[in-house]
């Protein structure tokens, strides 16, 4: 790429490897010294001290590391010079395809259960848990334990390994709400990555012809802390984090990802019987919400720069009423027929202000609000001639009728959009009304909860 006249070099993203991936290789390694310490009647400090010599060479699957007893969990830090015949590694084969290596730690005590740890990778993603210690042992039980778990425990088991059995511990989280991939009551482990856990285990198994019964449990130390900077406790995943992964890998900044967190969002509102969807672009709107309309953090979905396609998703999901709250410098956009607003697709607001101003019958101002830098410095030439609320009241109905256009008529959307500088805002005529069913809803909501003990 040439910038200015000069090569520049683009920097390749990293990618990473998700929570299922890391919980994955750290459970595979528990499962390989298990084995190993199994099938020759040793301690543990014979396990070790075997495998030192025993799987050393580099066809092993699990090449020599620098294996350690610590007293407690804490991770060593590995950096990226260490050579790589001290670290212990654990391969895997990703659902998406290929394989992986990564590095897992060992946190191994006598009379406790086999544990390895993988501190998580999520390359140039800014994942709040990157560098976060995910936890794995794995123990054997009786066949009985097992049943028991199956009918009454909060884990998981496939029907393809009806050896092992999947649970959680400290630091992951428990499912409150319907419309997660998990059911209510259970941890918070995807699809993916139960079947990743189960089969990698499964694998060692199978090759060191173990037959007995084996409970795996995942853990993430500060997962309950890190639960906060996630959407999980808006999602009704109560606790800690979720292990989460489709393809095993972390993609930087990838729009599918956020995309995708917004289809499950209005999913969950869909299924937990919402008729009104509360939509923001991000936490301006959120902030609005609270302080002028007294609506708690959380309770609207924020589409982003999303717009168009927030409207479609709510649409599949069978809403048919929307009440947009956004900015003036996002929804002017909108207004304009901007499905995304994201700066990098064009700007164009101050000549919609100015056209809108032109529509307002206001001709003489419209090449002194193309002069304007922002929305709010045009909204105060617009104070000035007594005309900003009528502006925003016209933005708003444009917003209406560009989002009821994008769903062919299917959803009924109302419009509020505000300036936080000028403490004002306009809205479409019917907002109210909608307003007031949502507050509804969710008062209704609110008394279901309670009633089923999850508050």
């Amino acid at each position: 790429m040439r910038l200015n006249g000069e090569q520049v070099t683009e920097k390749r993203l990293r990618n990473g490897y998700t929570t299922g991936t890391c919980a994955a290789a750290a459970a595979k390694a528990a499962a390989a010294f298990f084995a190993r310490a199994t099938s020759q009647s040793l301690c543990l400090h014979e396990t070790l001290a075997t495998a030192a010599t025993t799987m050393g060479n580099s066809q092993s699957e699990f090449p020599i590391g620098a294996l350690y007893i610590e007293e407690a969990p804490v991770a060593r830090p590995k950096t990226a010079q260490a050579d790589e015949e001290k670290i212990t590694y654990s391969e895997l084969t990703l659902p998406g395809g290929g394989n992986c290596r990564i590095p897992v730690i060992p946190f191994l005590k006598e009379g406790e259960p086999f544990c390895f740890g993988v501190q998580k990778d999520s390359g140039d993603d800014p994942d709040v848990t990157n560098q976060t210690l995910i936890l794995a042992s794995v123990k054997p039980i009786s066949r009985k334990k097992l049943d028991t778990l199956k009918s009454t425990g909060s884990g998981y088991f496939l029907e393809e390994y009806p050896d092992l059995y999947l649970n959680g511990g400290p630091g992951i989280g428990i499912v409150t709400k319907p419309g997660l991939s998990c059911p209510v009551g259970h941890y918070a482990i995807n699809p993916v990555p139960r079947s990743m856990v189960l089969g990698a285990v499964d694998e060692v198994m199978r090759q060191t012809a173990y037959e007995e019964c084996l409970l795996i449990e995942i853990s993430i130390p500060d997962g309950e802390r890190l639960a906060s900077q996630t959407f999980n406790p808006k999602l009704g995943i109560q606790g800690g984090i979720s292990v989460l992964g489709t393809t095993g890998i972390v993609k930087p900044m990838s729009e599918e990802a956020l995309l995708e967190t917004i289809r499950l969002e209005i999913h969950m509102k869909a299924v937990n019987g919402a008729k009104v969807l509360l939509m923001a672009p991000g936490n301006y709107g959120e902030e609005f919400l609270k302080k002028t309309l007294d609506v708690p953090v959380g309770n609207a979905v924020l589409c982003s720069n999303f717009v168009k396609s927030a409207v479609l998703m709510a649409q599949e999901e069978g809403f048919q009423n929307v009440l947009f709250v956004g900015h003036i410098g996002k929804l002017i956009k909108v207004s304009a027929g901007r499905e995304n607003t994201h700066s990098k697709y064009g700007d164009g607001r101050m000549e919609q202000m100015a056209q809108l101003t032109e529509t307002l019958e206001y001709l003489e101002l419209k090449q002194q609000i193309l002069s304007c830098n922002t929305t709010d410095d045009a909204l105060e030439l617009l104070k000035q001639h007594g005309i900003a609320k009528k502006l925003l009241n016209l933005t708003a109905e444009y917003v209406k009728r560009q989002l009821e256009q994008w769903s062919e008529g299917k959803i009924c959307a109302e419009v509020v959009t505000f300036s936080t500088a000028h403490q004002m805002f306009g809205t479409t005529t019917d907002w109210k009304r909608l307003f007031e069913t949502w507050k509804r809803e969710r008062s209704e909501e609110t008394d279901r909860c309670f009633g089923t003990g999850l508050f």
